[in-house]
């Protein structure tokens, strides 16, 4: 199963559990964010295009993290005593997609993570 969505003039393909950079968003770590601009769903046999949007289609995500990388730029010219060196960093977003959904549907309730029982867990040493 896997679906195309657009997000920021940007269309990305994911499948569930996929992690994907979008532009970023001024949201905190573990929140859920959706997409709903879905422009094609397909599972097995089953293909929805949407026209331009398919109809209560959505993506259910989990924002990860906040990475950035710097990026630089230099510019070099011989014998001219010219150099420009200038850094860019540009900010995204980290999502994993937990569900891809249709019209009526829901995302599953999240199950809390089981604790682990002592007799399992590390010795100190």
């Amino acid at each position: 199963m896997y679906a195309v969505f657009e997000d920021g003039s940007r269309q990305y393909k994911v499948s569930e559990g996929d992690r994907v950079k979008v532009d970023y968003r001024e949201v905190d770590p573990g929140a859920r964010v959706e997409f709903d601009r879905v422009l094609l769903y397909a599972a097995g046999e089953t293909l929805h295009i949407g026209q331009p949007t398919v109809d209560g289609g959505r993506i259910v995500a989990e924002l990860v993290e906040h990475p950035s990388t710097k990026v630089y730029v230099q510019h070099f010219r011989r014998r001219k005593n010219y150099r420009r060196l200038r850094g860019h960093r540009q900010p995204y977003t980290k999502v994993q997609v937990r569900n891809i959904l249709l019209a009526g549907q829901e995302p599953p309730a999240e199950t809390p993570p089981v604790p682990i029982p002592e007799t399992y867990a590390k010795p100190s040493t």
